[in-house]
């Protein structure tokens, strides 16, 4: 694990133009539909985010390894793909769970110790409906799960549960133009995250699946993929973090390129929700402005369930500025990169402040606020809990953050870009 960082801030104004990297979300899900396409649709500005990295080289030397297998030496092709390890991937694991059975060879799909304590079970359930043969290595419902060859298609008509994992549902989109039968989904229930879905969708009209959304079931027939280029669309997500670094400050003014305002990613909702704050948003020149207004804040209740991936964010801008809220819409966050309930509840601690869970409505209160010299965070290997709360040092003189490499999950440049708004980041001796 790298040493620890800590992180100051001189001076509460920030300036300056900072370049992100292209989203994770889109960048995920293009490379899966690029892979089926086998080339057909072309992906370009590739995220640089680990999670991106590590399915683009699983997917690369799949293409090689089948490639190799086509030219009969099935021995080398076997032994190559005996085990994938994704690592700590999570979108990964959910689109190669899809993905892998499609390609009639046989894996074990895998990734870290926190990996396998992620459910993964009711993707299993509906791909072996499908006609899937998967089988868990060690506990069911958890990878490592061991995928074998010979998919054979035993019906077109599934459903899943919409409240668990957008994931799940998104997985098994990607891959239903590509069955022989295609593909009628019902979604059970109400559905979370839904944003994310709409995204999957669009990207796939985009090169040339067409599909039915009416109601609760979402077909899409068996059909071929037209040449496309992909451009992915820098991060929304990433955003998120320079809006609450506005939020905090006593003046900022920002430029992030290339963001749009009618974009694909349901995080983009960010605009929305930091306006409660006095951060505008100007879309020109070919991206959007960040300016900050000093304006009382008046919204007290967030429904996050649409943008899950927002919520340590903004949770922590009230805290730091010690606002009374209530959030709802958490529920996925106990089963992300870590329970991010807990890891919250237990970092805000220690600034004083608490988070209260009663039936799914959780209240942050702040009465007892206090703003130490230094506060140390614990990451919990989670690249959202070391984003959200390294921006504190606009109001705490130190912060020190715990394997500060976590970030090389969805934002590998996130160190340095703050070195280049002014901030300091000293390694821990």
């Amino acid at each position: 694990m790298e040493p620890n960082i800590i992180i100051s801030k001189p001076g509460k104004t920030v300036k300056g133009t900072v370049q992100l990297t292209g989203s994770k979300s889109e960048c995920n899900r293009a490379l899966i539909i690029e892979a089926l396409s086998k080339g057909v649709v072309k992906v370009s500005n590739v995220s640089d985010a680990a999670d991106a990295v590590t399915l683009k080289r699983v997917l690369s030397r799949e293409s090689e390894v089948l490639s190799q297998k086509s030219e009969n030496d099935s021995e080398l092709a076997t032994q190559d793909l005996r085990l994938v390890d994704i690592g700590p991937a999570g979108t990964a694991m959910r689109f190669l769970t899809a993905y892998l059975p499609l390609q009639d060879e046989e894996v074990i799909l895998t990734g870290t110790k926190r990996m396998q304590q992620r459910p993964i079970g009711i993707l299993v359930d509906a791909m072996r409906k499908l006609g899937a043969k998967i089988d868990y290595e060690v506990n069911d419902g958890y990878p490592p799960i061991r995928i074998h060859a010979g998919f054979e298609q035993t019906t077109d008509e599934i459903s899943v549960k919409g409240d668990i994992s957008s994931q799940y549902i998104t997985a098994l989109l990607l891959i239903a133009s590509s069955l022989p039968k295609g593909l009628k989904l019902n979604i059970e229930g109400e559905l979370t995250s839904k944003p994310y879905v709409e995204m999957t969708l669009a990207m796939l009209q985009q090169c040339g699946i067409q599909y039915n959304w009416e109601g609760n079931s979402i077909h899409i027939a068996n059909q071929p993929f037209k040449p496309t280029e992909i451009y992915v669309e820098p991060d929304w997500s990433a955003a998120s973090y320079w809006y609450a670094i506005a939020a905090l400050s006593d003046e900022a003014e920002l430029f992030l390129p290339g963001l749009k305002p009618y974009s694909l990613q349901g995080d983009s909702v960010i605009t929305e929700i930091m306006a409660n704050f006095g951060i505008t948003s100007q879309f020109k020149d070919g991206g959007v402005y960040l300016q900050k207004e000093v304006k009382p804040i008046a919204r007290k209740v967030f429904d996050m369930k649409e943008c899950p991936d927002l919520a340590q964010t903004v949770v922590v801008v009230c805290a730091a500025l010690g606002h009374d809220a209530t959030f709802t819409g958490l529920e996925t966050l106990k089963i992300k990169e870590t329970d991010r309930i807990a890891a919250l509840q237990n970092e805000l601690a220690k600034i004083g402040v608490t988070l209260t869970e009663k039936g799914q409505v959780y209240k942050l209160d702040c009465s007892g606020k206090h703003i130490p010299e230094k506060v140390t965070i614990h990451t919990y290997e989670d690249h959202r809990m070391a984003m959200a709360f390294a921006p504190l040092a606009l109001v705490i003189p130190q912060v020190e953050i715990e394997d500060p490499m976590v970030v090389e999950k969805s934002y590998p440049a996130f160190w340095s870009d703050l070195e280049s708004m002014g901030y300091e980041i000293k390694v821990k001796s």
